[in-house]
C-alpha cells in the first residue's frame, strides 16, 4: 500500500471519535491485512502509541498481518456449528489442507480461518470461502469446495 493510499484512508477515518478498528478494517479490504510498516503511520496519525496500535491488531484474530492465500477459508466455531460436527470439519479442514488456523498453505494457495458465527445456524456447519458462503458442509463437500478452487488463479 503506498503512502497515499494509507493517507486517503486516515483522511477519511481521523476525526471520527474511535477510529482505529474503522482504519484497520479499511486497511485489511484494501490489502487483505494490515502491513507492519502501515502501524507507525497509523499510530502517528490517530495520536497512537505503536505498542496500541499493535495490541488491537493482535488482538482481534480477524486482522492478518500478512498477505492471506488466493482463497480463505473461514469454518464457524460457534456452538450450533459445533453441535453438528463443525470440530470434526474443522480437523478435517486442517488434514486436508496441512496448515492450521490462521496460516496459509506453502503454494499460497489458502490461508484457513476460524470465524465466530456466519449467521448461517440452521444450516450448520457452515464455512466461508472467500465471500461465499455454504451450509450443511461435509468433509467432503468441503474437499469438492476446496478442490473446485485450487484451479483457480
Amino acid at each position: 500500500m503506498s503512502a497515499g493510499e494509507l493517507n486517503d484512508i486516515l483522511d477519511e477515518y481521523v476525526r471520527v471519535p474511535g477510529p482505529l478498528l474503522l482504519v484497520l478494517h479499511a486497511v485489511q479490504r484494501r490489502l487483505g491485512f494490515i502491513p507492519e510498516d502501515a502501524v507507525p503511520v497509523i499510530a502517528e496519525r490517530l495520536n497512537l502509541s505503536r505498542a496500541e496500535v499493535h495490541g488491537v491488531v493482535s488482538f482481534y484474530h480477524h486482522f492478518r498481518r500478512s498477505a492471506p492465500g488466493r482463497h480463505v477459508v473461514q469454518i464457524c466455531r460457534a456452538e450450533s456449528c459445533q453441535a453438528m460436527g463443525a470440530e470434526h470439519l474443522a480437523q478435517h479442514a486442517q488434514d486436508r489442507l496441512g496448515i492450521r488456523f490462521h496460516e496459509t498453505t506453502p503454494d499460497g494457495a489458502f490461508s484457513l480461518e476460524p470465524v465466530y458465527c456466519l449467521g448461517n445456524c440452521a444450516c450448520s456447519p457452515a464455512v466461508m470461502i472467500d465471500e461465499e458462503l455454504f451450509g450443511r458442509v461435509s468433509p467432503e463437500q468441503l474437499d469438492a469446495l476446496l478442490a473446485a478452487r485450487d484451479t483457480d488463479p
